[in-house]
């Protein structure tokens, strides 16, 4: 594969949209190169869930299944390392990567993810995917009618109150610092019995991940068993974007129907582009590599 720099589609990520995507393109005899550096968003995570056939199995053990899978088929290529610059030809794109190496290829598939920012509260970063969560589908089973606290302020602080209540009566709103409710959305929460603290934290106590209270500036303290928290996110990989890919005001790659990116010849799919779950990465990776197999198919018909 070294001496072989061409290929059809160069997909930039190698976990599950990625490899999703080379099992499309792979049954469709294209000669594919799938450039991943081996460090998956989700790594800390123990298990995965709401995945139809994979629920509860650890998201490690997917993508072992995944790659085994998709290395069957010998017009698939991997590539360990990380890609870090782009340039648009007259023929298609050319990728290098932080080895130095150079690639050349018709089309572009980014199943890059997402890259969490730390909200900067100590034990946070630790926590994060084990017992602190992003999402109820994914996790809320896991640990419903558990003691439970949001870390968030504003408008999302409303939606997750609203909608981890269905998961859990034992709730807590955590603001650190002022409140940043509106009235009407303060007084539903409260309504529903939802207390609603405004303190500074300073810590979440926690052993191996596991959180077992939050600590705030007045030296007060709450005993917990998850958190629910949205720390806010940028694009793991910033070659879509310089390749003129339009990026949404969410922060995620706009992508049609078909994961088509504004950037003719290029497509996204996965957490860069679509809602966080393995599953919702694997049908977008699915669709990126049928419709890019199509479009080539078309294109010379």
């Amino acid at each position: 594969m070294e001496d072989a720099k061409n290929f059809e589609i160069i997909i930039v990520g190698g976990s599950y949209a990625g490899l999703s995507a080379a099992l499309a393109l792979g049954r469709s005899l294209r000669k594919v190169l799938i450039i991943d550096n081996g460090e998956p968003c989700n790594s800390q995570t123990p298990y995965s869930h709401n995945f139809l056939t994979q629920d509860g199995k650890p998201p490690a053990e997917i993508s072992k299944v995944a790659r085994l899978q998709v290395e069957a088929y010998p017009s698939i290529h991997f590539h360990q390392d990380l890609a870090v610059r782009g340039k648009k030809m007259a023929a298609g794109f050319v990728i290098e990567t932080q080895s130095g190496n150079v690639f050349s290829t018709e089309k572009l598939i980014f199943a890059t993810g997402l890259k969490d920012h730390s909200s900067g509260i100590p034990g946070f970063s630790e926590c994060w995917g084990i017992s602190v969560l992003h999402c109820p589908y994914c996790h809320g089973y896991e640990v419903r009618r558990q003691k439970t606290a949001i870390i968030a302020n504003a408008d999302i602080a409303y939606h997750y109150a609203m909608l981890i209540s269905h998961w859990t009566d034992d709730l807590v709103l955590c603001t650190n610092g002022p409140g940043l409710l509106n009235s009407e959305q303060k007084q539903k929460i409260e309504h529903h019995g939802i207390n609603i603290v405004e303190k500074k934290i300073v810590m979440l106590e926690h052993e191996k991940g596991q959180v077992s209270q939050i600590s705030f500036a007045d030296q007060s303290s709450v005993a917990i068993d998850a958190i629910y928290s949205s720390p806010g996110f940028e694009q793991h990989c910033q070659i879509p974007a310089q390749l003129g890919c339009d990026i949404n005001e969410e922060g995620l790659i706009s992508v049609d129907n078909f994961q088509k990116t504004s950037v003719e010849g290029i497509y996204a799919c996965g957490d860069n582009s679509n809602l966080r779950s393995v599953s919702l990465a694997v049908s977008s990776g699915s669709v990126a590599g049928m419709v890019c197999n199509k479009d080539m198919i078309a294109a010379k018909f």
